[in-house]
């Protein structure tokens, strides 16, 4: 008697298109992976943006590495979305009540602390000893101008920078036109704030030594001061007969004094340069506009700075082959920020431009593009011999002459753009955030972190538990849709 063989077992299918075997390690290893993965953005990545969508103003969500949608706070008043790096925002007039107190061109800004020192300069029909002072505020606002400690005698065109917790005045053209070989330094008080006395730096220890003797090794106008972690640099200048090539450097000791100025041991530069700009950018010391022989100039110089056999910072050779300004430009305003360098105004040798170009150079100190954009550019008449500062987010020009005249306003731009606050890109995008300011702000942070967490905690348990009895899960499923066909019928 022959008997019927049972259904037997249900024959697993072949998962991934029949590609991997059911009871494999291959299917195993993806299923494992796959859980891992989801583990992680319940608990981990989604308490994550969580916290940040209270505290930052946008979040990225995914892989936002394209973003063809982009749309920017109308703060940014018309520059591309996104502002592009080293953009500026457009230049703001300040009112009438923070005009310097008379109009001036050629003088030198210096910022202290909170305060920023507008020293010497032109009235347009001789140079002035006067020094003004204002207090800066975080949010790029200052105070009115007031008198400050006058300098021993009238300046303009001198070179100025704040070292080691004083101010230095190199040079400059005096009451008679003439350049001259004066150092002049004013030592703020750290505690009280007192701005003190101008002084000569013939010899800041008082003992006389003529190693220690800061006067210039013959007379200046129209050079540069760059400030290093262990001295100062002045870049070019003009002597009686006109612009020179060379490059000096004052070193300070292990007790903080500096010492009597010295050519560097890179040389001369590759050209005369006055009326320039010279900035230190990391490792690097950049000049670029200026006079050479006579006329306005493109040339752009780089010199690499290194060590010399006593350890002290020294040039040790200069590059030339340094792309252009797009324009010639002489007598502009100049300032380094997050790693840019900039060149705003000027003249070409006939009248002032409005012009701002910026260059951001590589690692290893070239530069391969100036880039320009006519949002940031100055208003219309343009800006020759203002004196620039940077205080935080902002920079300013103070005085200057315009197509209208000698001016004592000053002109402030904010050199952080704000990024969009919504990108939507191919694999990701950007969305607004709360932005809880104040000590608040992360507290509430961590709480939606937490919550986050704990309710995806929560999910997963009963994810956990409708692997772990299917059978049940199955029949309650089961007995939920007969009730509602019976309900129906």
């Amino acid at each position: 008697m022959t008997e019927a063989l049972g259904p037997g077992h249900r024959q697993r299918g072949r998962p991934v298109f029949g590609l991997l075997d059911a009871d494999g390690w291959g299917w195993a290893f993806l299923k494992a992976f796959f859980w891992f993965i989801v583990i992680l953005f319940l608990l981990g990545y989604l308490p994550d943006r969580a916290y940040y969508f209270t505290v930052n103003p946008t979040i990225d969500l995914g892989i936002n590495a394209v973003s063809p949608v982009n749309f920017c706070p109308p703060e940014n008043a018309g520059l591309p979305c996104p502002a592009p790096p080293g953009g500026v925002l457009p230049w703001q007039s300040s009112p009438a009540q923070l005009k310097l107190p008379e109009a001036r061109r050629d003088g030198a800004a210096v910022q202290v602390g909170t305060n920023l020192l507008y020293i010497g300069g032109s009235d347009g029909k001789a140079p002035s000893a006067k020094v003004y002072v204002t207090d800066l505020f975080g949010d790029g606002n200052y105070a009115p101008w007031r008198a400050g400690p006058d300098l021993p005698e009238p300046r303009t065109k001198a070179a100025a920078v704040f070292f080691s917790g004083s101010i230095f005045v190199a040079g400059g053209d005096d009451a008679s036109g003439k350049p001259t070989t004066t150092m002049w330094i004013l030592t703020p008080d750290a505690q009280t704030g007192s701005l003190g006395t101008w002084k000569p730096a013939a010899d800041t220890t008082g003992k006389n030594d003529p190693k220690l003797d800061l006067k210039l090794l013959e007379a200046r106008d129209g050079a540069s001061l760059a400030a290093a972690a262990d001295g100062l640099f002045l870049v070019g200048g003009r002597n009686a007969s006109g612009p020179v090539n060379t490059v000096w450097k004052s070193t300070i000791d292990t007790k903080g004094v500096l010492h009597a100025w010295q050519p560097t041991t890179a040389g001369t530069m590759p050209g005369t340069r006055a009326d320039g700009l010279a900035f230190l950018n990391g490792n690097f010391l950049y000049v670029y506009g200026g006079v050479d022989g006579g006329s306005p100039t493109t040339a752009v110089w780089v010199a690499q700075v290194g060590k010399d056999k006593d350890g002290a910072s020294q040039l040790t050779a200069w590059a030339s082959n340094i792309q252009s300004l797009p324009a010639a430009r002489t007598n502009a305003s100049g300032f380094v920020a997050n790693q840019a360098i900039y060149l705003v105004g000027g003249s070409d040798g006939s009248k002032a431009h409005t012009e701002l170009y910026w260059a951001i150079p590589s690692s290893n100190g070239a530069i391969t593009e100036w880039k320009h954009l006519s949002n940031s550019d100055l208003p219309a008449g343009g800006l020759l011999g203002s004196a620039a500062a940077v205080s935080g987010s902002h920079a300013f020009l103070i005085g200057g002459q315009s197509g209208n005249g000698l001016t004592g306003s000053t002109l402030r731009t904010n050199l952080a753009p704000k990024p969009p606050f919504f990108q939507l890109g191919l694999v990701g995008a950007t969305v607004p955030g709360l932005k809880i300011e104040g000590d608040i702000g992360p507290q509430l942070g961590l709480l939606a972190a937490a919550g986050v967490g704990t309710g995806n905690f929560v999910i997963l348990l009963l994810i956990a538990y409708l692997f772990a009895h299917k059978a049940q899960v199955r029949a309650w499923f089961y007995r939920m849709r007969e009730r509602r066909r019976a309900r129906e019928t």
